[in-house]
């Protein structure tokens, strides 16, 4: 049996190689770095030569002390990657948020697929990695045209370790306009603008790709035979370990620079394009109902040089005084995309009822993405959030469920290590939050609730 699984994890703020261990499902070793795109070259870009060496460097260390027996990969969506025949890159990987892809908008939305084909809502910047490769093929025709293949962010780090190219579902049905889920193909728009020569066979996340290969085994020190599997999206890694051992319905919300929620066996109901809601397909190939803001980038924007200390006199103070904060802060995604954010009742209030209004801002914009997905049943929050208390604790308050906080410290890295076990996992371990009891948490929600939706 498979113990030891390395897992290269590049989310859009962080890079880590964890070290998970199947037996207790944990991690025992981690490594990070911080991943920032740079801005030289044609446009900005994701640094993969710098990731790469961080990768193997991390590999090499973490194998020195604890043999990796396997290894698995999972990223953050929206980038693909354009190789040519010898695995090199055609163009450099173009960083999502870069605004470029938005001059061509209005000739990118006359041919990309309706919401009711791909379950993907128009987004802006290069959220679309449908409107990104749009833009490149447009500005870069003869770099374009020497492409061979178009390798989702995991399995492109997969190709560099094992030579062999693939694809796979949970990536390309992450808001790319190129997946139907429903038929569990392309998308309309791959073969309209002949895009599917491009794509590489889909292959399971969990399908062994290979073994590494044999200049890589020398470098890392790792054993030549060590395998390498497919990989999936972050979020789907997250959701992973919860579809192999909860009982529906719950839902899992992945924090890091975006909190994705996903619904699993929720209320049906009509998801609503506009609010960034849109159709995840998971590990086992089955569409997930989602929605998304980017949380964590808030937090960061928000915290910065400010106190994160905070203590109950602080919690009562805010929610008898209703200090709130309304969306938006970061615009163009999440439930409110074009609300601009405004704070509410700030008089001589201190850094420890700031920070538990920035805290219940975050809870109560995932709480109305849990709403606008039909989500029912507990909610499992993984990823740094988990650790934030006053988060936790407004999520159950406004969701009216409990809310288990995972105890992993990368939840996506648990979820993508289970990629090379045949073991059913045990329910994940974490603190459970129960709604918190009297009317002041309720009316607090009810007046956010209101000031948020009337506000713009």
């Amino acid at each position: 049996m498979t113990r030891h699984v390395a897992v290269i994890d590049i989310g859009k703020t962080n890079a880590k190689v964890a070290l998970v261990d199947l037996a207790d499902m944990r991690e025992v070793a981690l490594r990070r770095m911080a991943n920032a795109p740079v801005a030289d070259g044609p446009y900005p870009h994701h640094d993969v030569e710098l990731l790469w060496s961080f990768i193997l460097d991390s590999l090499a260390g973490i194998n020195r002390k604890q043999r990796i027996e396997a290894i698995s990969i999972t990223t953050h969506g929206a980038t693909g990657v354009l190789v040519d025949a010898a695995g090199e890159l055609s163009l450099p990987v173009l960083d999502y948020e870069f605004t470029g892809p938005d001059a061509l908008a209005q000739d990118y939305d006359a041919i990309r697929p309706a919401f009711a084909e791909t379950g993907t809502p128009r987004l802006p910047v290069g959220l679309n990695l449908g409107a990104q490769l749009f833009w490149q093929q447009r500005n870069f025709p003869a770099e374009f045209a020497k492409a061979a293949a178009m390798l989702m962010y995991p399995q492109y780090w997969a190709l560099r370790l094992t030579g062999v190219a693939a694809n796979e579902v949970t990536s390309l049905g992450c808001h790319t306009d190129l997946w139907n889920p429903w038929k569990a193909d392309f998308s309309s728009l791959v073969d309209k603008m002949g895009w599917r020569r491009l794509m590489t066979p889909v292959r399971p996340a969990k399908d062994q790709l290979g073994p590494i290969l044999p200049e890589l085994a020398t470098r890392t020190g790792l054993d030549p035979q060590t395998p390498v599997f497919c990989g999936l999206h972050d979020s789907n890694a997250s959701l992973l370990p919860h579809l192999l051992s909860d009982t529906p319905p719950f839902s899992v919300v992945s924090t890091g620079t975006w909190v994705v929620s996903m619904a699993v066996g929720g209320n049906t109901i009509a998801l609503d394009a506009a609010r960034d809601t849109l159709v995840n397909v998971n590990a086992l190939g089955d569409p997930v109902p989602s929605a998304r803001f980017m949380g964590g980038r808030e937090f960061s924007l928000l915290t910065e040089g400010h106190s994160e200390d905070w203590t109950e006199a602080d919690v009562a103070t805010v929610l008898s005084g209703k200090t709130s904060l309304l969306p938006s802060t970061q615009q163009g995604s999440g439930p409110f995309p074009y609300h601009t954010a405004a704070w509410l009742n700030t008089d001589g209030i201190n850094n420890g009822q700031r920070f538990a209004a920035i805290s219940f801002y975050l809870a109560l914009m995932t709480a109305t993405c849990l709403d606008l997905i039909g989500a029912n049943g507990s909610t499992i929050v993984e990823g740094p959030f988990a650790r934030n208390r006053l988060f936790t604790r407004m999520l159950a308050a406004a969701t009216a469920r409990a809310v288990t906080a995972s105890e992993a410290a990368t939840g996506t890295s648990i979820g993508a290590a289970l990629l090379a076990s045949d073991h059913r996992p045990a329910q994940g371990k974490g603190e459970r939050i129960e709604p918190p009891a009297g009317p002041v948490w309720a009316n607090y929600v009810r007046a956010w609730r209101a000031a948020a939706d009337t506000h713009s």
